[in-house]
């Protein structure tokens, strides 16, 4: 059970969506492995001088997982 209790990053937990900034962000947490593994692929799906892909935001859990916040423009142009 969760707690009701919200840290500052609980607003981040939803899927893609983007902000008045223009970028989209997506949050995920994984075991630490599995979390590298999520980020290569969304680095090579998004390459960085393109969409301007970057890990926002990145913490390690209490459980030893990884949450973090990839950040990347909507599109290439």
């Amino acid at each position: 059970m969760r707690s009701s209790r919200r840290t500052p990053f609980d607003t981040f937990r939803r899927g893609p969506r983007r902000r008045e900034d223009g970028f989209l962000r997506e949050t995920f947490t994984l075991p630490r492995d599995l979390a590298r593994e999520k980020a290569r692929e969304v680095f090579a799906r998004f390459p960085k001088a393109a969409y301007m892909t970057e890990v926002e935001f990145w913490r390690e859990c209490e459980d030893g997982s990884i949450e973090f916040t990839m950040r990347r423009l909507p599109t290439a142009d």
